[in-house]
């Protein structure tokens, strides 16, 4: 049965993951890959059909058997990298937001924190479509990336959907925080506005056992994580 406009309305996320995950037609550098997330697998598996009919540019589209430790199921797509990809990458999302009703998609770059509008001028800004361009890239990503930031930390998985991080410890709940900005650090702490705030000395700590070891310290109700220089600022999620 073929899908029609907004038949898969509510269950795909805004945000696509672009080169967030390894490729498995190829070298990562050679191929790019773009991740969808679903609510559920009926949903993942009619994407996957709909990307396999529709475009002939991609080399591979697949979903993940079992649910993830986000609580999605996820959509792989591949294309290769190359000059054309950022106009392929247009048209394949195009097609998936008429098919959720979404006119406002978003991509995330290798897991990095900020989502940008998904328009053809900013992938071609962000997308490297050389193997040369991907290993710069990657190098310059490293700290923007959410898995890599708390590279020090004792937590066992970080994901975010949308603008929510997630952060789970081992035999823990998880704790959430909605992201605000990320940056070197004096930049990123002149761009606060709130004053310090020495009251929640509570939270700090108990972040400080369940993140590991970062300078935690907040404004208003916004925490800032330091990590080599790069300031991270979220604010907590209480559920």
């Amino acid at each position: 049965m073929s899908l029609r406009t907004e038949d898969l309305r509510n269950l795909v996320d805004r945000i696509v993951e672009i080169d967030a995950y390894k490729s498995k037609m190829g070298a990562d550098k050679d191929i790019i890959t773009i991740a969808f997330s679903t609510k559920t697998k009926e949903g993942a598996d009619d994407l996957v059909g709909f990307v396999e009919r529709g475009y002939s540019f991609v080399l591979d589209a697949d979903a993940t058997s079992g649910e993830q430790s986000d609580g999605t199921y996820k959509v792989f797509v591949e294309i290769e990298r190359d000059r054309r990809a950022s106009e392929q990458i247009m048209e394949l999302t195009d097609g998936v937001g008429k098919l959720t009703g979404m006119d406002d998609l978003k991509f995330r770059y290798y897991k990095n924190f900020r989502s940008l509008p998904m328009d053809q001028a900013t992938l071609e800004a962000n997308i490297p479509v050389s193997s040369d361009e991907y290993d710069l890239k990657i190098t310059e990503s490293v700290l923007n990336n959410y898995k890599n930031f708390f590279n020090k930390s004792f937590v066992e998985n970080v994901d975010m959907w949308d603008d929510i991080l997630r952060i789970k410890k081992a035999y823990a709940d998880p704790v959430f925080f909605k992201f605000v900005d990320i940056g070197p650090t004096q930049q990123t702490l002149d761009a606060i506005n709130e004053s310090f705030n020495p009251w929640d000395f509570a939270e700090i700590i108990f972040l400080s056992k369940y993140i590991g070891d970062y300078n935690i310290t907040k404004y208003g109700n916004k925490l800032t994580f330091e990590n080599n220089e790069t300031t991270l600022v979220l604010e907590r999620i209480i559920t």
